[in-house]
């Protein structure tokens, strides 16, 4: 749960703590956006994938099924900073589909956390698996990490690349390398 006013004390401590004044006039509202900006970037923390994956459709094909470049943007929680890219899903259906929109609300529920891309990667593979009970899931991120870009090493452009395969996809090389090269195209 936000805590706004939390939130709002702590960007003018920070604010006093680089050296500005909170109560000059450009920064006097910025306590109140930041919290609010809290509240979209953070706000899927109190989000479970249950609620998008619960709609699904009878299907009885049951192959490979890609939805690829689901953009996303999320935190990177060692530094605060965004890391942000693209997201692919692939699953073999066990009898069901999950509504494509689905899909990418379940990318969106996770990644609006501070979190890890690994970690990413993994919970959305574990939803995939517990609600939607496919034969098998992939999942495929890569990002581009502020905290990489702008700060330390600052290496702009350089992507990190995960995934996380379950079920059929974790002992089938051939059907990964399949969904890889669907994802180049």
């Amino acid at each position: 749960m936000i805590n706004k006013p939390m939130i709002e004390q702590a960007v003018r401590m920070l604010l006093e703590g680089i050296g500005e004044d909170p109560n000059r006039e450009a920064l006097i509202g910025t306590p109140d956006r930041i919290a609010r900006m809290c509240e979209e970037i953070f706000g899927g923390t109190d989000e479970e994938a249950e609620k998008a994956l619960s709609v699904t459709f009878n299907c009885s094909n049951d192959d490979l099924v890609l939805e690829k470049d689901i953009q996303f943007y999320s935190m990177c929680e060692h530094h605060l900073l965004p890391f942000y890219g693209k997201a692919h899903i692939a699953y073999l259906p066990n009898g069901k589909v999950a509504g494509l929109s689905k899909l990418a609300r379940t990318v969106e529920a996770y990644a609006r956390r501070a979190q890890i891309q690994e970690q990413l990667t993994e919970q959305i593979a574990n939803a995939m698996m517990k609600y939607l009970n496919p034969r098998g899931v992939m999942i495929v991120i890569e990002a581009e990490h502020m905290c990489m870009t702008m700060r330390g090493i600052k290496k702009p452009g350089a992507k990190t690349m995960t995934y996380v395969c379950r079920g059929e996809f974790k002992d089938n090389p051939v059907l990964c390398d399949r969904v890889l090269r669907m994802i180049e195209r």
